[in-house]
């Protein structure tokens, strides 16, 4: 539903996710290079993990030190970066580690400042530099580079997951990762400078999308496709205020594990389409990854078909609550393209409302573990 919670966009991990769990505040949108025009998107996420095992250290799980010792890790992460771009211009990620007594929150609405990096609701600042040295560190996960982002946000459509994220699914461990869709149409404004070089970011032109993931571990598999640059083969344009967010889940009672899930919803100009019931298939070949989506309620139908090519797609690097990582690459980008076919159920049958073409689409994905 199309309704914003800054309450549960805000709220912290508790009782045993505290000591075993993570959060995750996403950023995600488009910027011009100021002097040659060509548009990249980048990213910039606040990451918590294991926030009560944590003290004047970051902990890293992949550190020699704390894997001998069996310690979980326990840290701010500020993960910054660029997506490879349409032409396959590589892509980048920048972690900056922080111990968790460096964080300094203000609960509702949410404000957080990790030294030179700020996050609020409508404002996210700071700047990541990663020595060459440093990324030679496997513990690190990162890259080499710097970027310095100073950007206002304008969160215009939410996807609210209602019970998924309630207190109640949280309290029965219902799912192993919740998700809040705070501005999965977002609009930034500022400016981004990555290893020297300068970009704009416009509100028309960014595209942006901002989210909230936390958990005791991530979903398996991991699937995410979401987007805002939608135009309509009815109208003839790109439209404004509409907005696709697709989020896998994988919904447990007591200790049984139920089927697999996707939430969905479709803001298409002005009225909020929600699917539970959903079909999917996706297929990983040499060179691509594909979505089909087949979902319906009693009102709608959509389908949605998708894909990115695996020169634009990057792999996203976490460790999980145990400090484990996955056997399997987190694949992720943001050049992914597609279609949708919005119906409307009639007494006899359904009527095509819209085509849309999606561009510009983020795509997360990862294989199932067994």
């Amino acid at each position: 539903m199309n309704q914003s919670d800054l309450k549960r966009n805000s709220c912290m991990l508790r009782g045993p996710l505290t000591k075993k769990g993570y959060m995750r505040w996403w950023h995600s949108f488009s910027g011009i290079h100021a002097q040659t025009g060509t548009g990249r998107t980048f990213f910039v996420e606040f990451f918590i993990i294991n926030p009560r095992l944590g003290g004047e250290l970051p902990v890293l799980g992949q550190h020699p030190y704390y894997k001998k010792r069996g310690m979980k890790p326990s840290y701010i992460m500020i993960k910054a970066g660029i997506f490879p771009g349409e032409n396959g211009e590589s892509g980048k990620q920048l972690h900056a580690f922080y111990p968790i007594s460096s964080l300094k929150a203000a609960k509702f609405p949410l404000v957080m400042q990790v030294e030179d990096c700020f996050y609020s609701e409508d404002r996210i600042s700071g700047f990541v530099d990663v020595s060459l040295q440093e990324a030679n560190h496997r513990s690190f996960m990162t890259d080499a580079g710097c970027m310095e982002w100073d950007l206002e946000v304008s969160k215009a459509v939410s996807c609210h997951t209602g019970v998924y994220g309630g207190r109640f699914m949280q309290m029965l461990n219902a799912l192993d990762s919740y998700w809040h869709g705070e501005g999965i149409r977002s609009f930034f404004k500022g400016s981004v400078t990555l290893d020297g070089e300068a970009y704009l970011v416009t509100p028309e032109d960014s595209y942006g999308y901002a989210d909230k993931h936390w958990g005791r571990t991530y979903n398996n598999p991991w699937l995410q496709l979401a987007c805002c640059r939608l135009t309509s083969e009815k109208a003839g344009r790109t439209l404004r205020h509409s907005a696709l967010a697709i989020n896998g889940c994988h919904p447990r009672f007591l200790c049984f594990p139920m089927h697999r899930r996707l939430m969905l919803q479709l803001t298409y100009m002005g009225e909020d389409f929600e699917f539970n019931r959903c079909k999917w298939e996706v297929k990983e070949t040499n060179k691509r990854i594909i979505w089909h989506i087949l979902a319906q309620n009693k009102v709608s139908v959509v389908k949605i078909s998708g894909s990115c090519t695996k020169t634009q797609l990057m792999f996203l690097k976490y460790e999980n609550p145990d400090g484990l990582l996955s056997r399997f690459p987190l694949w992720a980008g943001a050049c992914g393209i597609g279609s949708i076919q919005l119906y409307r159920r009639s007494q006899g049958g359904r009527e095509l409302l819209d085509t849309l073409t999606l561009e510009n689409a983020l795509c997360e994905y990862r294989a199932e573990e067994a």
